[in-house]
């Protein structure tokens, strides 16, 4: 006796791996978690700006904490690797401060949302701010912050024994020029509300800023 066709079926396969959608799961959810936070965001949310169904989010990421942790990588590394690569460079202090400024202005100007994201996430994951830096780096913590403050105190000893500059102490050094770009775009809302700004108004202050962050940093530092 020949078995049906019904018979012979077993369960249904899963889909064929496609970086396609994936990456467009992905880019969905860094957009919702952007408005949402990770508390506040829904995977219905997600779905929706995916074009995708709950199946098929649930397949490449099971989770939405393991979403989570994907775009917060993707977000993070959006800007941690650039930063660690200017302060451990052998470029003049002076340039360093430069770059520093133009690259997290330049970025964040597209991504405003980023900073206060970022800082959410690490309130209720702190452990996630190791896992980054190692993940990104090939490194543990530590070892990037030693090898960091080594090369600024370098620079910064031989400008004070030069009279050029006074003394400070390299992470507090890299945690002030860090603040200064940081914060304008952590405190966006506040600063818009309180200064009377539109988008428009932020976006001329943050240029505005761009010109004259690296130059006013540095002169508070010279005696």
């Amino acid at each position: 006796m020949i078995k049906s066709t019904s018979q012979r079926k077993g369960p249904p396969r899963p889909p064929a791996p496609d970086g396609q959608t994936e990456q467009r799961i992905l880019d969905a959810a860094h957009a919702v978690f952007m408005r949402s936070g990770t508390a506040g965001a829904r995977t219905q949310e997600i779905t929706k700006e995916a074009g995708v169904n709950p199946a098929l989010l649930h397949y490449y990421f099971r989770t939405k904490e393991r979403l989570a942790e994907a775009v917060f990588r993707r977000a993070a590394c959006q800007l941690l690797p650039a930063v660690i690569g200017i302060l451990a460079s052998d470029a003049e202090l002076e340039e360093k401060v430069e770059q520093v400024v133009q690259t997290e202005l330049q970025h964040l100007s597209k991504t405003p949302y980023l900073p206060g994201y970022i800082l959410s996430e690490l309130a209720h994951h702190p452990e996630r701010a190791g896992q980054l830096v190692s993940a990104v780096t090939g490194m543990v913590p530590a070892e990037i912050g030693a090898r960091i403050s080594a090369v600024l105190r370098k620079q910064i000893n031989a400008r004070v024994r030069a009279g050029r500059m006074h003394p400070i102490e390299p992470e507090q050094f890299a945690v002030n020029l860090l603040a200064m770009c940081v914060f304008p775009f952590a405190a966006r809302p506040m600063l818009m509300a309180m200064l009377g700004f539109d988008k428009a108004g932020f976006d001329t202050f943050i240029e505005r800023r761009r010109r004259e962050l690296a130059p006013f940093f540095l002169r508070a530092l010279r005696p």
